[in-house]
């Protein structure tokens, strides 16, 4: 299993589920759910655009920590948990994403997250070079 790298969720005080942030299998890696929570445990505030820039953040964090970005993220998942938010994450996607590097992606409406208060969540698998 020395293939096998782990990436533990941070040590910055917040209560995690047993997990690995992102689990390093060769040439890839798999990132799990990651939900809008700013370092230190504050979710953030608000409104759907809040939440997705501090999803984003947290993604990007766990890519560069595995040394990767965004440019090599191959498919994503996204739950939401409000059908009205379908139209707004497009957007913010579309944004996020450079045009030439758009991943595969599922997206699904779902009853709840298991913090009530996440308006999404996003895990992906990334390609590492």
């Amino acid at each position: 299993m020395a293939d096998i790298q782990r990436f533990a969720p941070p040590q910055d005080g917040r209560a995690f589920p047993p997990l690995s942030m992102a689990v390093r299998h060769g040439r890839m890696l798999y990132v799990s759910g990651i939900g809008p929570v700013a370092p230190g445990g504050a979710i953030a505030a608000g409104n759907f655009e809040a939440q997705f820039a501090e999803v984003m953040r947290g993604l990007e964090a766990v890519l560069a920590e595995a040394g990767t970005d965004l440019t090599r993220v191959l498919k994503t998942t996204v739950l939401l948990t409000r059908a009205e938010d379908l139209r707004t994450m497009n957007r913010l996607y579309a944004a996020a994403f450079p045009a030439a590097h758009l991943p595969a992606r599922t997206t699904c409406v779902v009853a709840a997250l298991p913090v009530p208060e996440f308006l999404l969540e996003i895990e992906c698998v990334a390609a590492l070079d």
